[in-house]
């Protein structure tokens, strides 16, 4: 079966969990998820003063994550086509007292508001997946970014150790969905899409082909906890 990937349904799915979704994804990560961010950091970090875009931004963890590496002196755009998600973003922004060096803006990751060769650094974290066209996504990403400045791309992967990857996949596809039932309540069943999609994307080798394919170069990827997560990197 084939996941539904509409702008549509994607964009009601995650506005029916905004409110919820930092906490879920802590909760059912066991923290996990705010290391894979400081590794993302790590390993593509910032150089120099010009913008860095994360796009797919949900409630901007990313984009604070590379706010604070930057030390508040680079300015940071963070886009999401769910406006609700953006609100958690701005109160998140608040209270943080981050002020304008940071902007949320409402835009579709398939076309971006953005002029070419501006950023230094174009990230997605847990959201290529779910951009409709991965190719289209990819390739908007590519075009805003500067010749020289790397695309970094976090996302979930397939464990492929045994028994790990049994453990994970039972975990995956039966309690997740079941305690995100049970804590986030949504119509939609975000948490039973999660495994699906993952299930689906292309991931390792397969996405780093994508990559190439939109001409990216010295791609690479890093497993990131037993493979349950990976980042790829390529440069412009």
């Amino acid at each position: 079966m084939v996941v539904d990937k509409s702008e549509t349904r994607v964009r009601r799915m995650f506005a029916e969990i905004a409110g919820k979704y930092d906490r879920m994804n802590h909760l059912l990560s066991m923290n996990v998820d705010r290391y894979w961010r400081w590794r993302t950091v790590q390993i593509v970090p910032p150089q120099g003063d010009a913008p860095i875009l994360d796009v797919c931004t949900g409630t901007g963890d990313l984009a604070i994550a590379y706010f604070r590496a930057a030390k508040g002196k680079v300015r940071i755009e963070a886009t999401d086509f769910c406006p609700e998600m953006l609100e958690v973003g701005e109160e998140k922004k608040n209270r943080a007292n981050i002020g304008e060096m940071i902007r949320f803006q409402e835009a579709d990751t398939q076309a971006l508001p953005f002029k070419d060769d501006t950023f230094q650094i174009v990230s997605v974290a847990f959201g290529l997946r779910n951009v409709t066209n991965t190719d289209l996504g990819l390739s908007e990403m590519t075009r805003v970014c500067r010749p020289g400045g790397k695309i970094a791309v976090l996302e979930f992967s397939i464990p492929t150790w045994q028994p790990f990857k049994a453990f994970y996949l039972w975990y995956f596809r039966n309690i997740l969905p079941m305690l995100g039932r049970l804590f986030a309540k949504n119509r939609e069943d975000a948490y039973k899409y999660l495994p699906d999609s993952v299930g689906e994307f292309p991931y390792g080798e397969a996405l780093a082909e994508r990559m190439r394919a939109v001409g990216l170069h010295n791609v690479f990827y890093k497993s990131l906890t037993f493979g349950i997560a990976t980042l790829y990197v390529g440069t412009k």
